[in-house]
């Protein structure tokens, strides 16, 4: 079984929407080097950045659109994404963009399932 694994929080302000959030929820916000990009840490995690507590999740933030989808979006990790993205297809849903590498970590893809959510997915590097 697949799990949702991160989530994204897209934002006009970036600045603005990340000060609201550390100060409503006490989450942390760091910006990745060379992406206009930020992570938030919403539970405590590993050095590896991975959540410790069983069901909690992290997430991003990025230019609404740009570089963070329109919509707040979850993210399911998947061993392989080109052949989720088939599933996908094969079940109605559509691919929204391009397949995507995400720094040395991985891949990232977004597709639209038949009711229309953005949905993304997840392949870290290595698998």
């Amino acid at each position: 079984m697949d799990s949702i694994v991160h989530f994204e929080i897209p934002a006009k302000d970036v600045k603005r929407a990340s000060e609201f959030y550390a100060k409503a929820f006490g989450w942390q916000f760091n910006q990745f080097p060379g992406f206009e990009y930020w992570s938030i840490g919403t539970t405590m995690s590993d050095k590896n950045g991975r959540p410790t507590s069983p069901g909690a999740i992290n997430g991003g933030m990025g230019k609404r659109g740009v570089m963070a989808p329109n919509d707040v979006t979850v993210t399911i990790g998947v061993a392989d994404i080109d052949a989720a993205l088939e599933t996908v297809k094969k079940l109605g849903g559509k691919q929204e963009g391009k397949k995507q590498p995400v720094g040395d970590m991985g891949w990232s893809a977004y597709f639209k399932d038949p009711e229309g959510n953005v949905i993304g997915l997840w392949q870290a590097k290595g698998m």
